[in-house]
């Protein structure tokens, strides 16, 4: 394999929307997300209104790549090697008495290999790993300091009532029907939350085009959703950018092999048709589908038995590892966190974010709050965090388990697209590899801590 990776060497480019081709004000949206689950809570399952009432400062605790653990109500910070670096019983520190106590003298978290091997859901811990969940991960915390508060033991049961929130807000049917609070509120200001693309994204879309290349749109959003946000970021004629659109694509499922296959579906004003199709025969807009099925019509759009792939997405979980792992793509992982270590905004966003969003014009409460994309006081880098070795007082730097994970099964991390849209086709993007040093991979710089860590090695 070669140690670089062009655009140019591939034949179809696919992308994730939501937090990929799409950037939201990430601080009014984790807002918003937090309000529509906890307003769930309180009015439909009587819990505390105090859920409601945040100050700009609670929002510190809000990070990605955090894990709660569903049997106990802790959250936890994971090294590379699935050692508890940092970890909070609802959201009050644990001190290093107490994770010791926790998880033994070498702070082992015991669900650890089956998260690392498979990323799986289950009923024992939930990762946070995308913003369109992660302020369930401060809401989280909030409900078990209630719980404690009102002397109710802590137990998985709590999170029943987190996911039928999820559900209520989220569901397929929500965006129509204008139910809970998220889609009603988007519709109604999707300025106040959605960042249009640049001139320079949509002239790169059509510039991969001309150059002959496929373009594939898969998202797990609904048709209705996609729709509104497209027109939004990318004007009225977005469809003519994409070869393929695949929505409610219900990844990582997407990616499964046989025989855990769901046929994609055509729709008619939005609604799923109820009979699925045997393949796919045609490019055009579909719902749900699975990796194989694509496969073959990509194979034939392109008159090649092998077509390569380059993907962006933003979550581990739904995008690179099943991309990487099933369909043997190319991946590009956008880890909007570099850009709170030392990586500046691209020309294009700092450009369209002051045509977009006066300073003034946004609240007071915004201006005071960390947007959960910057380094948190609580939690730390996303990428590189402390560590006291066991039974000594001396601390040394372990990269995070989210930071392996972008090193193992991304081909390189870029902050946002804006950042390589002004490239030629033919860049040559240095590769992540496990024989090169851990700062080569990043674009257009590594984060300050993985680089600080890799000159502390050297």
């Amino acid at each position: 394999m070669s140690e670089y990776f062009s655009l140019s060497d591939c034949d179809i480019i696919g992308f994730d929307l939501d937090h990929t081709l799409c950037r939201y004000h990430l601080k009014e949206t984790s807002r918003l997300i937090y309000e529509s689950f906890a307003r769930y809570l309180v009015e439909h399952k009587g819990y505390d209104k105090d859920l409601l009432n945040l100050t700009p400062a609670t929002w510190d605790f809000c990070f990605k790549g955090l894990v709660v653990d569903l049997e106990d109500g802790n959250i936890v910070k994971l090294a590379e090697d699935g050692t508890v670096l940092r970890a909070t019983h609802g959201t009050n520190n644990l001190s290093t008495e107490e994770l010791m106590k926790h998880y033994g003298p070498k702070r082992e978290w015991k669900h650890f290999n089956s998260l690392n091997t498979s990323f799986t859901r289950s009923a024992k811990y939930y990762f946070y790993d995308n913003y369109f969940d992660l302020p369930g991960a401060l809401l989280c915390g909030k409900v078990v300091d209630m719980l404690h508060k009102r002397g109710n033991e802590v137990n998985s049961n709590f999170w029943k009532d987190m996911l039928a929130a999820i559900d209520h807000n989220y569901n397929t049917s929500a965006f129509k029907e204008d139910a809970g609070t998220y889609f009603p509120s988007i519709k109604r200001d999707p300025a106040r939350y959605l960042q249009p693309c640049s001139d320079s994204v949509k002239t790169w879309l059509r510039s991969m085009k001309t150059a002959g290349k496929i373009l594939i749109l898969i998202t797990s959003s609904h048709s209705d959703y996609c729709k509104l946000i497209c027109e939004f970021i990318l004007g009225k004629d977005f469809e003519q950018l994409f070869d393929v659109i695949i929505t409610n694509a219900l990844k990582p499922g997407f990616f499964s092999l046989i025989p855990h296959q769901r046929p994609f579906r055509t729709l008619m004003n939005d609604v799923e048709e109820t009979e699925g199709l045997p393949s796919l025969d045609k490019p055009g807009w579909y719902s749900q589908g699975n990796w194989p099925h694509l496969h073959e019509l990509l194979k034939t759009m392109t008159g090649k038995p092998e077509p390569k792939v380059a993907y962006f997405g933003d979550s581990m979980r739904s995008d690179i590892f099943p991309a990487t792992t099933f369909g043997k793509w190319e991946t590009v992982m956008i880890v909007e966190e570099m850009e709170g270590e030392g990586v500046p905004k691209s020309d294009a966003a700092l450009s369209n974010k002051t045509q977009v969003e006066p300073q003034e014009k946004r609240g007071k409460f915004e201006q005071g709050m960390k947007s959960p994309s910057a380094m948190s006081n609580q939690w730390g880098s996303y990428f590189v965090d402390m560590h006291k070795s066991e039974g000594g007082d001396e601390e040394h730097q372990k990269l995070t388990w989210c930071c392996h994970c972008i090193h193992t099964y991304s081909t390189m991390a870029i902050p946002s697209v804006e950042h390589i849209a002004d490239l030629p086709l033919d860049y040559k993007f240095p590769r992540f590899s496990p024989d090169k040093p851990c700062t080569i991979g990043y674009y257009p710089k590594p984060p300050d801590s993985v680089l600080k860590r890799c000159e502390n090695l050297s």
